[in-house]
């Protein structure tokens, strides 16, 4: 025991358990793929401007921050105490990069599903697409505080599945088809604390095509 704790106590053996001198990555915020007033009347201008420039920036900036002292830790010790940070703003990042792209103007096809393998996904899992839209709508409703309700592909089973995550939790367990946010942030300035009423108006503006190419790539 004693020869194993000099061992450990070495200076050489304890650098070799410090964090490498790397770089980290450097995230920016992904353009919108359309303007702030796009989706109204649906997600107001208000909320697109605050969610996207000021919400998703600042998980830009965290992720940016903690890769940063992640990649400049001494010791094993250190990095781990930067996990919850990297966890909470990486995924932010990740949840909303995928968010944006999941919403799109009416104009342009936003709550529209056309026949296709996603329209006929959904009705063998769940019966239909009003159906999966009331399934889906009363999971994320019922998220206790912050997090996000997703349709997942789950690819043991081969079938679309509804699940929720907590805070900025990214779906881990499936395949995100579709994500929606439920952080206060996403909704209230516009539809104040009835949640229904934003999950029921979102599906207007849903991007139905960015979901079935995301199907079609998680089924191959």
């Amino acid at each position: 025991m004693l020869s194993l704790a000099r061992t450990i106590a070495r200076p050489g053996l304890a650098r070799a358990f410090r964090a490498p001198s790397v770089a980290a990555a450097i995230h920016t915020l992904p353009d919108l793929p359309y303007s702030y007033d796009a989706l109204e009347p649906h997600i107001s201008a208000q909320i697109m401007e605050l969610h996207h420039s000021k919400h998703h920036q600042t998980y830009v900036n965290g992720l940016n921050a903690a890769e940063q002292s992640y990649a400049q830790a001494p010791s094993v010790k250190e990095q781990i105490k930067l996990q919850s940070a990297l966890k909470f703003n990486g995924g932010g990042h990740i949840n909303h990069s995928l968010f944006w792209k999941n919403l799109t103007p009416t104009s342009e096809g936003g709550g529209k599903l056309a026949d296709g393998a996603l329209k006929s996904a959904i009705e063998r899992d769940f019966g239909g697409v009003e159906e999966f839209k009331q399934k889906f709508n009363a999971a994320t409703a019922a998220i206790q505080g912050s997090g996000w309700g997703w349709l997942g592909y789950n690819s043991t089973t081969k079938k679309l599945e509804i699940v929720t995550t907590a805070n900025q939790d990214p779906l881990l367990s499936h395949v995100p088809i579709i994500g929606i946010d439920i952080w206060e942030h996403a909704f209230y300035l516009q539809y104040k604390n009835v949640k229904p009423d934003y999950l029921n108006a979102i599906w207007n503006v849903v991007n139905f095509k960015e979901a079935e190419a995301r199907l079609a790539e998680a089924a191959q």
